[in-house]
């Protein structure tokens, strides 16, 4: 890994953090009573949502694996990526392509923290982990040009982040910058939580997220995920339910969710 040394962080353990209760749904050890607590709390009313984390991560197995054997992929850009769990993005592209390069960015001091000594490359490729916001592409992608060829393919991927900016005009123009520097054959990846499959429930897990925990949360339709990738080729199925998207030869292993997602090559 590039060493680009954080600031040290005070983690505060008596508020709950997104990326830690995250972190707790998926069966991680990165995370704190608080944590736990308001996990099981949105648990009790609303149990898929451990399916949505689950089918969030495997969307992304799924997808990496794609790019890698299918579209040539070596690099990737992993923003809002939240605290490492299991098969995180490094992990599977350099399981089949050990000279991946990938970097990891968050603008969470927390995540930065935490993180950066559990993100190990392999010899061949590269792995770095930078503190920046989605919201400030310029300074991400300075960030990442520090360990990725830009004027080569990369995978962009945007898995449960776009829905912390509430402002669709903001979220145009934050793709529009970071899909317009990259070079022709990159991808977009964007998974984004929905209220269509568990309606009530889905709303419910919104107000109480939002009431408690950081950052604050948007769900958006299906229709309004697709338009994220206007000017991009999208891939079959189009946007879909997480465990919908190109599932194995048994079909999906988690049934439709309220977690929405998508790929699109940049031609």
């Amino acid at each position: 890994m590039n060493e680009h040394k954080p600031e040290p962080v005070e983690i505060d353990t008596t508020v709950p953090h997104s990326a830690r209760i995250w972190n707790h749904w998926l069966g991680g050890t990165d995370n704190h009573p608080v944590d736990r607590e308001m996990g099981e709390r949105i648990r009790g009313f609303f149990p898929e949502i451990v399916d949505n984390a689950r089918a969030d991560r495997e969307f992304l197995v799924r997808a990496v694996r794609h790019l890698v054997a299918e579209g040539g992929v070596r690099q990737f850009l992993d923003i809002g990526s939240g605290l490492p769990t299991r098969d995180n993005t490094h992990e599977v592209a350099q399981a089949a392509a050990p000279e991946s390069r990938v970097v990891y960015v968050d603008h969470d001091p927390l995540v930065l923290a935490q993180a950066r000594p559990l993100l190990q490359s392999t010899p061949e490729g590269a792995t770095d982990y930078v503190h920046a916001d989605l919201r400030d592409p310029e300074v991400v992608l300075e960030a990442a040009a520090r360990t990725l060829d830009l004027g080569r393919p990369v995978g962009l991927m945007l898995l449960g982040v776009i829905n912390f900016v509430s402002d669709d005009a903001e979220v145009r123009a934050v793709l529009d910058r970071l899909t317009g520097a990259l070079a022709p054959g990159s991808h977009l990846v964007i998974s984004h939580p929905t209220s269509v499959v568990a309606p009530e429930r889905a709303r419910e897990v919104v107000r109480v997220w939002n009431e408690t925990s950081t950052p604050k949360l948007t769900a958006r339709s299906p229709e309004a995920i697709a338009a994220m990738f206007d000017g991009l080729e999208l891939l079959e199925p189009g946007v879909v339910s997480c465990p919908d998207w190109r599932p194995g030869p048994d079909g999906p292993a988690i049934p439709p969710v309220d977690e929405f997602c998508g790929v699109a090559r940049k031609p």
